[in-house]
């Protein structure tokens, strides 16, 4: 009997053990050339003002469905120094062995962490985080140059900083010029509508990011189907160099809640991507259309200006992974013509969503 208790308390130990390594994928299709990795180039630990061990991030992130993340403790900001006194490097080290067994992307980054302006700023792809405390803050930023990392301005409408007005300043202007940003924290916690608007107008690449300073469930409802903000990245090939080369080339979408924030054509390509279409039906006055959602995006359309002949949805809600419906009626003759309408989820411009256009005929 107890070999028998013995074996069971094993067995149960051992699921209790496993349970925590189960990687939930997040379902997300790849683009033509391209696979998309879920990626956050923001988390702390207390290395710096975090509250958990850089190896938490890394299980976190694989349990999650993530591909990549950087672990970007603050330079000039740490509160627990005095029971940790290490390098700027340390919070990647402890992370990387962990990293590399459960294939994990780990980037070195640091958080330039300055009053406004310029503000807080990351910068991924270091090779030697020590350099970046300096004095000045352009000689923190040009030491993240030399080292050719991708520095990005964090939470531009964070209300510690610009309480009253999200402001573009001459400092920024100057980062820009020197080569020292590259991209803008389109998503942490909350969406800056002017930080979308400067991506667009600036060709800076659009970031999302948790910032996560506490364990990520307790910013995140998983159990309600939430998910952290982050950076979804189309590269070439699962791999540091992969994500550089995309990131440089502003081949992102910001992820967050149900929204998805970017340039037109990655946006269209992942709502193309997720719907394959089933079967059509055609009857003499209507055409049906029955397509699947293979993705865990949801997709929220609203029609547009259209031919009052042609009589479709007012607005459809696309759930993931579900087979979908849809009847066009054709009326007083008409034979063919064209469905338009808003995915208003799908945001290419502040607040504006994506249009699309699908043709009809009998």
């Amino acid at each position: 009997m107890k070999k028998l208790f013995f074996a069971v308390s094993a067995i149960l130990l051992s699921c209790i053990l496993a349970s925590g390594q189960v990687r939930n994928e997040i379902d997300i299709p790849d683009l033509d050339g391209y696979q998309t990795l879920k990626c956050d180039f923001h988390i702390h630990t207390v290395f710096s003002d975090g509250t958990v061990w850089p190896t938490v991030r890394v299980q976190e992130a694989y349990k999650e469905g993530l591909d990549a993340i950087s672990l970007t403790e603050h330079i000039e900001y740490r509160p627990f120094s005095k029971d940790i006194k290490a390098s700027h490097n340390r919070s990647y080290e402890v992370a990387k062995p962990l990293a590399d067994k459960m294939g994990i992307i780990l980037i070195k980054g640091s958080e330039i962490t300055r009053s406004m302006p310029p503000g807080h700023s990351n910068a991924i792809f270091l090779s030697d985080a020590d350099s970046l405390e300096q004095d000045d803050y352009k000689d923190a930023f040009a030491a993240a140059k030399r080292q050719n990392a991708f520095i990005f301005w964090n939470h531009p409408g964070w209300e510690a900083q610009q309480p009253d007005t999200t402001l573009w300043w001459n400092e920024h202007t100057e980062l820009l010029e020197a080569g020292c940003m590259q991209g803008i924290e389109v998503v942490n916690g909350k969406y800056f509508p002017e930080a979308h608007r400067w991506c667009l107008e600036k060709g800076l690449t659009m970031i999302g990011n948790s910032d996560v300073h506490q364990p990520i469930d307790w910013n995140v409802d998983f159990a309600k189907g939430g998910h952290r903000g982050m950076t979804l990245v189309f590269a070439r090939e699962r791999s540091e160099e992969g994500i550089r080369e995309a990131l440089l080339n502003r081949r992102t979408v910001v992820y967050h809640g149900e929204t998805l924030i970017g340039e037109e054509v990655y946006l269209k390509g992942l709502f193309e991507k997720a719907l394959e279409i089933r079967d059509v039906k055609k009857g003499s006055k209507s055409v049906s259309v029955t397509f699947y959602n293979n993705s865990d995006l949801v997709f929220y359309l609203k029609k547009s200006g259209h031919d009052t002949d042609i009589r479709y949805f007012r607005d459809y809600t696309i759930r993931p992974h579900c087979l979908h419906t849809i009847t066009v009626n054709l009326d007083n003759g008409v034979k063919s013509g064209k469905v338009n309408f808003e995915v208003t989820n799908l945001w290419v411009e502040p607040y504006k969503g994506m249009e699309c256009s699908y043709a009809v005929e009998l």
